[in-house]
């Protein structure tokens, strides 16, 4: 379904979802005349009050958590402290200490194969960590992008606390470029995956392929129950390459999905939805396609991670090197993203939710296309409103 605008102070009663993707960098600035970073309108069936964050947000890098980190990529919070942090080109995980910033090499990820856009990806811990220990990763192998869960046993010695990987969901479209890799558990329990179309266009369309789509699966890798199309894992389409999947307070799923030389998107995910590429990209007339909440130039995001916070969606950009925020109102932009830290810690790849006003921010300089600097790459810690 299209929607249409309502105005800023109003928003969606109806629980929706979101999400959105673009290749690494994006192409070369498009020429289409709006101005950077707007929002594009975005209306709701049944508006109703919903509180409405400030237009304007600040941010303050409040310290660094951790410095030499090669290629970081997925990075997840372990409820006993510390952070698990995957290395894209090294197939690695580390854990950081959040007080000290000690880095503990907890191994390689067997069968990842690196290359391009490829390599250990997303990670995600299971609902049921506190019991299962399990922590859940997606990752490039040698013939495709598959999900996989391993143990996580603190009680043994360095270098040999990961179990073995457990493949759960095989078969993802793999490529040097766009390879999704992102991947979360919502509020639901489902886990969720975003998946770029490795560089072969017709993927998206065809809902029959996993490649340019999100998916939803259940914690041991089977398609979950409620999904749009029968027997299917996937919940939504028409997807470039999606790299950010954030929840809001009300449990609507966000995306940030990589334009190719144009317009870079954040999206409401709805299930069933067909979200344009290679047909649309940006905002879109045709009423087939769902338009972005937000779009921007591509050498101003090229968007990977998201996280949600203080009413406002938080977007990594790795061209653009800057930190947006889109405040919403319902599953509305609410006023004109805005941008913080531009160009001072280069790439920008993964944004968590660390509680409250804070974020974590991993740069990503060390990833072949950033310029490196002493310390690089890092984990900040932010305030935010």
């Amino acid at each position: 379904m299209r929607r249409r605008a309502v105005p800023a102070a109003l928003a969606a009663s109806a629980l929706l979802f979101t999400a959105g993707c673009s290749s690494d960098d994006g192409g070369s600035s498009g020429g289409a005349s709006a101005s950077p970073g707007r929002s594009a309108a975005r209306g709701s069936s049944s508006p109703a009050a919903e509180e409405t964050p400030p237009a304007k947000g600040t941010v303050e890098v409040v310290r660094t958590v951790a410095e030499g980190l090669d290629s970081p990529w997925g990075v997840v919070q372990l409820p006993e402290g510390g952070l698990l942090v995957a290395s894209r080109d090294e197939g690695t995980i580390t854990l950081v200490d959040e007080d000290s910033g000690d880095l503990t090499g907890l191994g390689e990820v067997p069968g990842v194969s690196a290359a391009g856009e490829g390599g250990l990806l997303g990670l995600a811990l299971s609902p049921d960590y506190a019991s299962d220990r399990m922590v859940y990763a997606y990752f490039t192998s040698a013939s495709d992008n598959r999900i996989v869960r391993m143990i996580y046993d603190p009680k043994r010695s360095p270098g040999d606390q990961l179990g073995a990987p457990d493949t759960l969901f095989k078969g993802i479209p793999k490529g040097m470029i766009h390879n999704g890799g992102r991947i979360a558990f919502g509020p639901d329990g489902m886990l969720y995956a975003g998946t770029g179309e490795s560089g072969d266009r017709g993927l998206s369309q065809d809902k029959g392929s996993l490649g340019g789509k999100i998916l939803r699966l259940t914690p041991e890798g089977e398609p979950a129950p409620g999904n749009p199309f029968p027997d299917s894992p996937v919940y939504s389409y028409g997807h470039r390459n999606v790299q950010g999947l954030a929840w809001d307070a009300k449990q609507r799923l966000f995306a940030a999905e990589f334009g190719q030389n144009t317009w870079d998107e954040l999206n409401a995910i709805e299930p069933g939805a067909n979200y344009g590429w290679p047909q649309a990209e940006g905002e879109s007339d045709d009423t087939r396609y769902e338009n972005p909440i937000a779009q921007w130039h591509t050498d101003e995001a090229s968007p990977s991670g998201i996280a949600y916070a203080e009413g406002s969606v938080w977007m990594a950009g790795l061209r653009g090197q800057r930190l947006w925020r889109i405040p919403l109102t319902g599953t509305e932009a609410s006023a004109d993203p805005q941008s913080f830290l531009d160009e001072k810690y280069g790439r920008l790849r993964t944004v968590v939710a660390a509680g409250g006003d804070r974020l974590w921010v991993t740069t990503s300089n060390t990833d072949g296309r950033g310029a490196p600097k002493e310390g690089d790459d890092r984990i900040l810690e932010l305030k935010v409103s």
